[in-house]
């Protein structure tokens, strides 16, 4: 599988390109990242933009990308709602208001993009997803579980320590040879550190 992670801000959520056709988050700066696509594709290429949840720092950017590219934006049904919310979207924390973000694509869990299958992991907000391809054994983690064994933090709005527990849960029973997270580094012995998460949150939270 082909990804390839887009230069952004140290204050932006990681956005990667997948086989040149699926954005899978945006960032705050949609004029940044449509420089960046522009380094790699043709911009109509572009189809789909996937939302791992809904903050700001993934999202705030899509609007702009989706009217440069013509791509949809695919989120989750729980988060959808939550786009256009300055304090369920976090763009507040960041000093914005809430983007007006329209999706084409309402999410449930089960659809398959290419070869991704969207995973729902709710905990970091209650719409949160991850994307799996069982083939390369490849998972985009959202803000679910990042390296060195972190996780999505439950603490603002429509987070949930016992949910988010279950998600990372499901994703250890996974195959996963490399995970691409929604911020820090990409990591390569994944399967170790999916565990690894589940055991510091579950230590983190007493659950």
């Amino acid at each position: 599988m082909q990804v390839i992670k887009l230069e952004n801000s140290p204050y932006d959520a990681n956005a990667y390109l997948v086989e040149g056709t699926v954005l899978v988050d945006v960032g705050m700066d949609g004029r940044a990242v449509i420089s960046e696509l522009e380094k790699h594709i043709q911009l109509k290429r572009l189809e789909t933009i996937i939302l791992t949840h809904c903050h700001y720092d993934h999202s705030g950017g899509a609007g702009y990308v989706a009217e440069a590219t013509g791509a949809k934006i695919a989120i989750h049904k729980d988060d959808a709602p939550l786009l256009n919310n300055a304090i369920a979207s976090a763009s507040r924390l960041f000093g914005e208001s809430a983007p007006s973000i329209l999706p084409d694509i309402i999410l449930s869990g089960g659809e398959v993009f290419g070869k991704l299958e969207v995973i729902h992991t709710p905990g970091h907000t209650p719409g949160g997803i991850c994307l799996y391809d069982a083939e390369s054994k490849t998972l985009f983690s959202g803000d679910t579980v990042f390296q060195d064994g972190s996780f999505g933090r439950t603490d603002l709005y429509g987070g949930n320590a016992a949910q988010l527990i279950e998600s990372i849960k499901k994703l250890s029973l996974l195959d996963v040879s490399v995970m691409y997270p929604g911020h820090g580094d990409i990591v390569t012995n994944a399967n170790e550190q999916i565990k690894l998460s589940l055991l510091m949150a579950s230590q983190y939270s007493g659950i």
